[in-house]
């Protein structure tokens, strides 16, 4: 069986978890909720909460995940990984030229601001946009970036984008990614009750809702760091 390994590269705070609710429940796939998060914490040294828990549910070795998770088996035809952009550290990442891969972008101010009320003094490496920027120069050069999705104008027409990024896959669009039950997943990794509060209310992707964000004098010179980053991936994002 020839297997469509697929990662979402995303900042944190987007809809990257309602984006892997949605493969979830495709027929033909397997969803993997942040297989790399250990791997970060280890050699990162950031604390994070839930961190032991999370150390203890996944192997630490990013290279041994790499082969035998992302590269490893699989039952169905398509898997799909949710990844952290900020994640891809201190790693052989040449596995990615054998992979599907998919960026997930959001305006830094809102991705910011949700942050902040989890870990309040985020700086640039743990936002990842900046990351996400270098990532897109090495996918573009190798050839291996199917798709840049922007969070709003996914959520403005849902169906739209995924049949859009379904035909890039070379994958059917299924119907059933459009909808899930409210309430916690069996894909979710422990760090969910942490994270995953509002997507758990959700049965879908809602509604785009048009937000200004204040954010304080700290807070505001990291958006400004970050703002040329995403313009610059705005400009190729799927329409």
């Amino acid at each position: 069986m020839e297997i469509l390994r697929i990662n979402l590269w995303s900042s944190p705070r987007n809809i990257s978890t309602a984006f892997m609710y949605a493969f979830a429940q495709r027929s033909d796939a397997t969803v993997v909720d942040e297989p790399l998060y250990a791997h970060y914490l280890d050699v990162s040294g950031v604390q994070h909460p839930g961190q032991e828990a999370i150390l203890a549910s996944q192997n630490a070795d990013g290279n041994q995940v790499v082969q035998d998770v992302l590269l490893g088996p699989s039952t169905t035809p398509v898997l799909f990984f949710k990844q952290m952009t900020h994640h891809l550290i201190k790693l052989d990442d040449r596995f990615l030229k054998q992979m599907a891969n998919i960026m997930l972008i959001r305006d830094p101010r809102a991705i910011i601001n949700s942050y902040a009320k989890v870990r309040p003094y985020p700086n640039m490496q743990d936002v990842g946009v900046q990351q996400q920027f270098e990532l897109f120069q090495k996918l573009q050069a190798w050839g291996r970036l199917t798709a840049i999705i922007e969070t709003s104008i996914l959520l403005q027409d849902p169906k739209h984008i995924l049949q859009k990024l379904c035909d890039r896959l070379d994958i059917p669009f299924q119907e059933s990614m459009l909808s899930w039950p409210a309430g916690a997943r069996p894909e979710d990794g422990v760090w969910a009750p942490y994270w995953y509060h509002n997507v758990h209310r959700s049965t879908g992707f809602k509604p785009y809702v048009p937000r200004s964000v204040e954010l304080p004098p700290h807070l505001e010179e990291l958006a400004v760091q970050c703002q040329p980053y995403y313009e610059t991936l705005l400009n190729h994002v799927l329409k």
